[in-house]
């Protein structure tokens, strides 16, 4: 299963899948408690009160198995998280 999550609610997630035309993955809301699931993955940024621009490839166990973080003015690399899926 393929999904984004994200710091910001559920209407703003909705507007922007919107805006980038972004049909076919799931986006999720971390919103409450307010980046709970970034702070356990260790992505959470708490001054800004955001997440790191990060891919995370994680098994059927729920373990990382492959983690880049991105420059937060880069837009992540999909194709990198692919190419790591296949490898496993």
């Amino acid at each position: 299963m393929v999904f984004g999550i994200s710091v910001d609610s559920v209407p703003c997630n909705a507007a922007w899948a919107k805006e980038i035309q972004l049909n076919k993955v799931k986006l999720l809301s971390d919103f409450w408690p307010h980046g709970g699931v970034a702070q356990s993955m260790g992505v959470f940024r708490e001054k800004e009160g955001i997440t790191e621009r990060a891919n995370i490839l994680a098994d059927e166990n729920g373990k990382a198995i492959f983690v880049k973080i991105y420059p937060i003015k880069e837009i992540p690399d999909v194709a990198e998280v692919l190419a790591a899926a296949r490898k496993k």
